[in-house]
């Protein structure tokens, strides 16, 4: 019987030690934070809260890579707390969260150029208008367009193999809105993943190899390809933190953004990291590769979060 009972007594007290999430004051669950979305904001994210859980270790923080449309999905269905984004969110997807009560704020964290990859042995094309991209990946070139001299006649009369974020990227929207003129508009027929690192792979193992994803992953593999230029219509310019500040790369740069929705403002685990994010991400975005928006800038999203907490008290 004192078996027992000393047994049930540290059953309990691993139990209680192990239970520090609970509930929040307001009725949220607090001690976790939920996060999914774009593979290109990953990394400012992840960032973010690695210099979280050293302040706050008890706070699980969890951030999933489903790209912008995966997160978007969960993110209206109500299933997580912030949503990673690469593209601000759609028409369809705003509907999703409004039938689900879901509302929410956009808050811009950092900037970032779309690179566009070569394989280091590539030395002809290692430059781009933006008609000779159209001309790749438009949806007409699925089965036509097939080699390099197809492109342009001095390249070489080889197959051009194709690596590109999946459809449920927020960087394949933007990509093929630039380029194409429509977002979701591309050929089929290529090497697609979610994953980046496998575009890199892909790229920098094949000689013939094109792709294009964040300007951040390829700043963190530049010892693996070689960063093609992209003339939007004034000269060839290659994407670097001065070109996408100043606005002169041309049309493949863009803001990246994080959605926090209302109904995790009960949990104050997401409000505090939410706002530790606005305040750290201007030195964190250059230590991942991207561009810091001002100070001036981050105060004015803080100024719209804060807002945003207020208005949904």
């Amino acid at each position: 019987m004192k078996k027992v009972l000393l047994i049930a007594i540290l059953s309990f007290a691993v139990i209680s030690c192990g239970n520090n999430k609970g509930q929040d004051k307001n009725g949220g669950e607090s001690g976790t934070i939920s996060i999914d979305g774009s593979s290109t904001v990953y990394p400012i994210t992840e960032a973010v809260a690695e210099e979280f859980r050293a302040v706050r270790p008890e706070v699980d923080v969890t951030i999933g890579v489903s790209g912008t449309g995966g997160g978007f999905q969960k993110f209206g269905r109500g299933e997580i707390n912030i949503s990673d984004a690469s593209r601000p969110i759609k028409a369809e997807e705003a509907a999703v969260a409004k039938e689900n009560n879901i509302n929410y704020v956009e808050l811009e964290v950092a900037y970032d150029g779309l690179a566009v990859v070569i394989n280091p042995e590539n030395d002809w094309a290692t430059s781009f208008t933006v008609e000779e991209l159209k001309k790749i990946w438009e949806p007409a070139a699925q089965g036509k367009i097939k080699k390099w001299n197809q492109i342009n006649p001095t390249w070489p009369n080889e197959e051009i193999h194709l690596f590109g974020p999946g459809v449920a990227s927020g960087t394949f929207d933007y990509f093929t809105e630039a380029i194409v003129g429509k977002s979701g508009s591309s050929r089929g027929d290529f090497t697609a993943s979610e994953d980046d690192n496998v575009l890199v792979q892909g790229v920098s193992g094949d000689k013939y190899g094109l792709g294009f994803f964040g300007l951040a992953y390829y700043e963190a593999n530049s010892d693996k390809l070689a960063l093609a230029s992209v003339d939007g219509g004034n000269g060839p310019v290659k994407p670097s933190t001065e070109t996408v500040k100043n606005g002169t790369y041309t049309p493949l740069s863009r803001p990246l953004y994080i959605y926090v929705n209302s109904s995790s403002l009960n949990n104050p685990d997401v409000v505090e990291f939410v706002r530790f994010y606005l305040e750290e991400a201007g030195a964190l975005a250059k230590d991942v590769g991207y561009i810091a928006m001002t100070k001036e800038e981050y105060a004015a999203q803080m100024e719209k979060f804060n807002k945003f907490v207020a208005d949904n008290k």
